[in-house]
């Protein structure tokens, strides 16, 4: 590799696109250390109760937290419409299977807030920790100092119909979890992502997660997967965010890199959120590390192995609609580079009427690594499309350093806007492009 690119490469491996302080769910106040994600597995067998909570007084639980702590396994708890200012935890073998269900209909009624709390119970809206199988379905979440739902250290869960706003880092989270269900939610204004499932345990035999008909709009980065395996994302919107979708590999989590992941059939567009040029939350330090990223991207694989990329539309992207990048300076060498990853049956550019400013871009990098069926393709990095071997493909790949070393300068660049090429979307009912934050603007569903 020329010296010019390691050293661009040492620059931006400090970004590590992604994990602020409370990413790592060992690392954050309040936080476990990550476990063997069990959580008591074996289904209760009843007999179970409805345990209800209301802001009247007839004779319901008066808050979520007291209904959660007389829980049994199995149990369902039933939350009536308001606003409860509580930070919900939900811990231990002995809550596994509980169902916590608010207004499934209307999220938007069952609000949990978090302003104004302070301590454990402002972190996390709702978390999870330990407690295999249970269901979190029907609320809304905002202005919580970490997350609006996380799950951690267990084998599956349900996350449906739920609604993130305006939390410190991250909307919807999984960290070091087997298997689960993220559908049907919604999540913006998040100064890290609004989606994000890390550090998935190797498994001999997988339990996949699957994330759909989910929509991110409005943050750093629509879904971020650090060291994240065997997910599936589908059927779902990631626009206006800075990043779209970015599976990476980091040294801050275990088991790197993300492997097995498969992103289909999404839509990927207009990306564009210059958010260092205001947004509606306060930019954490650490967020962004010394780097900032390369805005006006759709997707980007930022090492990894065997991940699916297939039949997405990816459009109005102004720097790049799909890329792939090695990780270029991860301690754990062998699983730096990209192996065995497949862009295929994708489409570019909505049929000519918005444009990314550049369609695909991959640097070459690793073996096994294959590109078919894309549609739209205009303008690829590198421009000769050396890198591009069709699928299959087996073998080592063409490296191009110049490809590598313009990527890496997209993300140095101080003008976040200086690569962008920009085009007329056409409109699109209910969606506002999103470049400057303007407060009274409104650039994406709420609710």
């Amino acid at each position: 590799m020329r010296r010019s690119t390691l050293v661009l490469a040492a620059a931006i491996s400090a970004a590590a696109l992604t994990v602020p302080a409370v990413a790592g769910a060992g690392t954050a106040p309040g936080y476990p250390a990550p476990e063997n994600p069990a959580g008591g597995e074996a289904k209760p067998k009843g007999p179970f109760r409805t345990l209800r909570v209301s802001k009247r007084a007839d004779g319901a639980y008066r808050t979520i937290q007291r209904a959660v702590n007389a829980a049994r396994p199995g149990d369902t708890i039933r939350v009536a419409d308001g606003t409860y200012r509580e930070g919900l935890i939900v811990r231990g073998a002995s809550k596994r299977y509980v169902k916590l269900l608010g207004n499934a209909t209307k999220p938007e009624r069952v609000v949990l807030e978090g302003q104004g709390l302070r301590g454990r119970t402002a972190q996390n809206g709702v978390w999870v920790n330990g407690a295999a199988g249970v269901m979190v379905r029907g609320f809304k979440a905002r202005n919580f100092r970490s997350n609006g739902f996380l799950v951690t250290n267990q084998t599956g869960y349900t996350f449906d119909e739920l609604i993130a706003e305006r939390d410190g880092a991250y909307g919807l989270y999984a960290f070091n979890t087997k298997g689960g269900t993220i559908s049907d939610s919604l999540a913006y204004f998040h100064n890290n992502a609004g989606f994000y499932v890390g550090q998935t345990p190797p498994q001999p035999r997988p339990v996949r997660t699957i994330v759909r008909n989910v929509t991110s709009w409005g943050n750093v980065i629509g879904f971020s997967g650090t060291n994240m395996r065997y997910v599936t994302i589908t059927g779902s919107e990631w626009f206006n965010n800075g990043i779209g979708i970015v599976p990476n590999a980091l040294d801050s989590e275990k088991y790197a890199p993300p492997e097995e992941n498969v992103i289909r059939d999404n839509d990927i567009y207009w990306n564009n959120f210059n958010y260092y040029a205001g947004a509606p939350f306060t930019l954490r330090r650490g967020v962004t590390g010394k780097v900032d990223y390369p805005v006006g991207t759709g997707l980007l694989l930022f090492g990894g192995r065997g991940h699916i990329v297939e039949g997405n539309r990816f459009f109005g992207n102004y720097l790049v609609g799909a890329g792939a990048l090695q990780q270029l300076l991860l301690e754990q060498k062998d699983a730096a580079d990209l192996r065995r990853n497949e862009m295929r049956d994708n489409a570019f550019g909505l049929d000519g009427t918005d444009a990314n400013g550049r369609d695909l871009f991959y640097d070459g990098n690793g073996t096994g690594n294959c590109f078919s069926g894309n549609t739209g393709v205009v303008r690829t990095v590198p421009a000769d499309g050396s890198t591009f071997a069709p699928c299959p493909f087996t073998g080592a790949n063409a490296f191009n350093s110049a490809a590598q070393g313009e990527a890496v300068g997209w993300a140095l660049e101080a003008d976040r806007e200086k690569f962008w090429v920009r085009v007329t979307h056409p409109a699109r009912e209910g969606i506002t492009p999103l470049e400057r934050f303007q407060r009274g603007r409104v650039y994406g569903p709420t609710k």
